[in-house]
Parts: C-alpha cells; structure tokens; sequence
C-alpha cells in the first residue's frame, strides 16, 4: 500500500504542475513579465522541457518501489497486442504531425522568436480532419490504449497507468476548455458532432 501511496502522490504532484504549466493562466503570467513575443516564442518550448524534468522523477518510483506482479497476456496473445501497440504509436505521431510537430514540441515558436522581435503567430486554426473527425482527442486515446495493452503488467505499473488515466480524462476536460476560449463557436459545435477522446460514443446524439 506504501508503493500505492507513493505512485499516486508522484503522479499527482507531476500532473499538478503539467496542469499548472499548461493553464492560459501561466501563460498569461508569462506574457505579462516577458512581454508577448518572447512568451509566444519561448513558452511552450519551456513547458515542454519542464514536463520532461518532471516526469523523470515519476518514472523513477514507480521502476525502483519494490513491485509484484499481476498478469502476463499469453503467449499467442502478445504478438497481436503488440502490433496493436505499434499502430497506435504510430496513430499518435500521425496526430502530432496534424497538429503540427514544429509547433507542438515548440520549435517553430522559437524559430520566429530567433528571427524577428516584431514577427507575431500566426492565428491557429481549428483541426476538424483525420482522426480528428473521429475524436477530439486521438493523441490521448491512442496513448492509453497502448498503454492498457501492455503484456506483462505489475502492480506499480497498473497503479501508474490508472493515475495517467484520470490525468488524460480529467486534464481533457480542462483543455477543452482552453479550446472554448480559443475558438469560441466554432469549437463548440465541433463538440456537438465529435465525441471527446472514445470515438464513435456520440452515436446517441444522432
């Protein structure tokens, strides 16, 4: 129960700052004390680091706590979960390309931070095609069911996997709504149409 406690207090911790991070709120904090262009250019660069450092501690209690384990898929199971696994890695990268790699690790950020002082973003724009017409969330729904399909779970890693789950779901409603305020109507008809991270869950709407 100790190793429990800890897993969840770390993933708590971690998730408090990501969520903190994240918020239009630190943003705002940052545009207000380095001025716009240097926040547009540097902040999500700057959080993307940040969740990285804080990650790695996460990562540490859960591999090092003493552990026991709770099930192994058989053996004619795993190559199936496993190209299951593959697909959705690849399903979460197609995403982040949607979106706009670039941007989204923070680099085209601090590209037009490097060449011009006065150069502004470019308005974003609302992804409604690909998996995105199918979910609102595709990159947090293939992470978790690549990560439910692991074959050999223990009970730290089942542990960890519950606190990411919550984080995905609970964090998902927080950024739907940035998303609001980002694109106001617009979005709040795409939420009419798509459901939020399971797709094909709205069909009792239609």
């Amino acid at each position: 129960m100790t190793n429990i406690f800890l897993i969840i207090t770390s993933s708590l911790i971690w998730s408090v700052i990501h969520s903190v991070t994240a918020s239009l709120a630190a943003k705002a904090f940052a545009r207000k004390y380095l001025g716009d262009h240097n926040a547009d250019g540097l902040y999500r660069l700057i959080y993307n680091i940040i969740s990285i450092i804080t990650f790695v501690p996460l990562m540490a209690v859960a591999a090092l706590l003493p552990d026991q384990p709770l099930y192994r898929f058989p053996n004619w199971l795993i190559p199936i979960t496993t190209l299951l696994q593959v697909i959705c890695v690849i399903a979460v990268l197609l995403a982040v390309i949607q979106v706009d790699l670039w941007s989204f690790v923070g680099l085209r950020q601090l590209l037009r931070w490097l060449e011009s002082a006065n150069k502004t973003d470019s308005p974003a724009r609302l992804i409604r095609s690909g998996m995105f017409a199918f979910m609102r969330h595709p990159i947090y729904f293939f992470s978790l069911v690549a990560l439910w399909l692991m074959p050999v779970m223990s009970l730290n890693t089942f542990t960890l996997f519950v606190c990411f789950t919550i984080y995905f779901w609970v964090g998902s409603i927080y950024e739907e709504r940035k998303l609001v305020a980002e694109f106001g109507e617009e979005y709040k008809q795409h939420q009419q149409k798509v459901p939020r991270i399971v797709p094909f869950t709205n069909w009792w709407r239609r």
